[in-house]
C-alpha cells in the first residue's frame, strides 16, 4: 500500500462522514485510541509545516494509526445495519452475520496501519474516542455480507 497516497485519497472524500483532519487516530498497541488531533502532536519530529500526511507518516514509525471510513450502525428489530461512509448503505443481515458483528454503539470503521510498516487490519474504533476505555477492534474476516461490504468501501479508496 503506497500510505501517503492512500491517506490523500480519503481526506479526498471524508468531507461527507468525518471532518479531514480528525481522520486519523493513534492507536496505542494495546489498541486503545490515544489523540485524533494530529496538528497537536508535537512529538515525533513533527513540524507546523509540515502536510497531513507527512504527520501521519513520522507517527506510523512509532505508534499504530486509525484511518476512518465511516461509520456503521445496526437496528437489532430488524437486523439491517447502516453504513455511512462516501457512500452509504443499508444491508439487511442473516442472523448469523447479526449475532456475529453487532453491536448495541455506533462505531466508526477503517483501517489501523501498523507502525513501522505497510500492512493494515480492518477494523473498528468507538464512535467517541474520549472515553477512558476507546479502543480498536478487528473486524474477522469472513464471507458475509457484512465483512464483505466494509471491504468493498476500503479496497476502493486504498491506493497500492
Amino acid at each position: 500500500m503506497r500510505i501517503e497516497e492512500t491517506i490523500k485519497n480519503i481526506r479526498a472524500s471524508c468531507d461527507n462522514y468525518v471532518d479531514p483532519d480528525l481522520v486519523a487516530t493513534v492507536i496505542h498497541d494495546d489498541y486503545f485510541m490515544g489523540s485524533n488531533n494530529i496538528d497537536e502532536l508535537d512529538q515525533f519530529d513533527i513540524k507546523k509545516d509540515d502536510s497531513f500526511e507527512e504527520k501521519i507518516l513520522k507517527i506510523l514509525k512509532h505508534k499504530n494509526v486509525f484511518l476512518n471510513f465511516g461509520m456503521y450502525a445496526f437496528i437489532p428489530v430488524i437486523n439491517e445495519c447502516d453504513i455511512y461512509s462516501y457512500q452509504d448503505f443499508n444491508l439487511k443481515l442473516t442472523q448469523e452475520e447479526f449475532d456475529e458483528y453487532a453491536n448495541e454503539k455506533e462505531r466508526v470503521f477503517g483501517i489501523l496501519l501498523k507502525k513501522d510498516s505497510n500492512e493494515f487490519i480492518i477494523g473498528s474504533c468507538d464512535l467517541c474516542g474520549c472515553s477512558i476505555d476507546a479502543s480498536f477492534k478487528e473486524i474477522k474476516p469472513s464471507e458475509l455480507d457484512f465483512f464483505k461490504k466494509i471491504s468493498e468501501i476500503i479496497d476502493k479508496k486504498i491506493i497500492y
